[in-house]
């Protein structure tokens, strides 16, 4: 069983399972939409009650301050100078009145300029509840379909498994293309449930024995891929030991799977030529600090997605600080990541040279022209 195709049946019987990557993606965007919701439904009931006090406290002020004013224009102090002066009372209505349509406007404006604030505040809030609603609904319908699929992706392995299966090319591949597998993926699937090999029947054995230890399904994928690997070894015929990866190979790739799962990237995003690639280029700390960079600049991890290359290129952070220097915005390098990957530091400089020359400026151009 070639390395490939190992690589392919982890990620088919993890699909099987119930504690899939994909089911278990749904779940943590679906949790972390609920607590988005529970969040701003709080949110939305303070504000609500503060813009409603707000409102009522305008209307006070308003309707006080007429009255006030109204009472004080009418009262002079020369009728009340001897109480007030014998009693050492300092009222001067005029003072107020002055006082009174000095700073009562300027209250009221208060008042209302923070009611504008929380009503816009609300807005967000409303808007980033009904995102996390509508989120739940989705991930709900997804979900659905996904466990609708991976209904019938176990049903397809099992009629492969019994010798029984009577189901088309394209009806597999029309199923893995909903899981997101290239067509690569799609034409090696196809080719193990419809002419299923030893292989096939050894990992699904190994599987199988594992799962009744208790162990996910996840856990039971690794351990079935290292006994297979044993059990390959132990085959008669003899061993290119060319085609063996090395004890440092084997290592690079264990630690290149650690950093994604560290850094929240799915492996499963990849193919098992994008991991090779990976692993042929991984220097620990540019990848690392490639990750860390992009991340701190507010980057979604999906910009490595079909840009492996990102992670281990050494003039990431100089190119981006570069483009940005120009005027570009971190927003259009995530959606043009390809101009990252067309040139290193030093061409990248040159090409925007070389369109300086033409008199035009390099923030106004769209990166395709790059």
């Amino acid at each position: 069983m070639t390395v490939n195709t190992e690589n392919l049946l982890d990620k088919l019987y993890n699909l099987r399972g119930s504690d899939s990557d994909i089911l278990k993606e749904m779940d943590r965007q679906k949790e972390k939409a609920e607590e988005t919701k529970a969040r701003t439904t709080e949110e939305k009931a303070t504000l609500q009650k503060n813009i409603t006090g707000l409102k009522k406290q305008r209307e006070e002020l308003q309707e006080q301050g007429e009255k006030l004013k109204e009472t004080l224009q009418g009262i002079h102090r020369e009728d009340y100078e001897t109480v007030l002066s014998q009693l050492r009372i300092d009222f001067d209505p005029k003072l107020l009145l002055e006082k009174l349509d000095r700073n009562l406007p300027k209250t009221i404006e208060n008042v209302e300029r923070d009611t504008k604030k929380a009503e816009d505040e609300l807005v967000k809030v409303e808007k980033e509840m009904d995102s996390a609603i509508t989120t739940i609904e989705e991930l709900g319908i997804r979900r659905d379909a996904a466990m609708a699929n991976q209904e019938k992706l176990n049903e397809y392995f099992e009629l492969a498994l019994s010798g029984h299966i009577n189901i088309t090319r394209d009806s597999i591949t029309s199923l893995l293309e909903e899981f997101g597998f290239n067509e690569e993926e799609q034409r090696e699937t196809a080719k193990i449930l419809m002419f299923p090999e030893d292989a096939l029947f050894k990992y699904d054995e190994k599987v199988k024995s594992k799962e009744k230890s208790g162990k996910s399904i996840s856990e039971v994928i690794q351990e079935a891929k290292t006994m297979v690997e044993e059990d390959n070894e132990k085959e008669e015929e003899p061993v290119n030991y060319s085609d063996v990866p090395s004890f440092e190979e084997e290592n690079a790739d264990k630690e290149i799977l650690d950093i994604l799962k560290e850094e929240g990237i799915d492996y499963l995003d990849f193919t098992s030529e994008e991991i090779d690639d990976l692993m042929a280029h991984f220097d620990r700390n540019v990848v690392v600090s490639n990750i860390h960079y992009l991340k701190n600049k507010g980057v979604d991890n999906d910009i490595y997605i079909n840009h492996v290359a990102l992670f281990y290129d050494p003039d990431l952070k100089n190119k981006v600080e570069y483009l940005l220097s120009l005027g570009k915005e971190m927003k259009d390098i995530y959606l043009n990541p390809s101009v990252l990957m067309k040139y290193n530091y030093e061409d990248l400089e040159q090409a925007v040279e070389k369109l300086k020359m033409t008199g035009m400026d390099p923030k106004e151009i769209p990166f395709i022209a790059y």
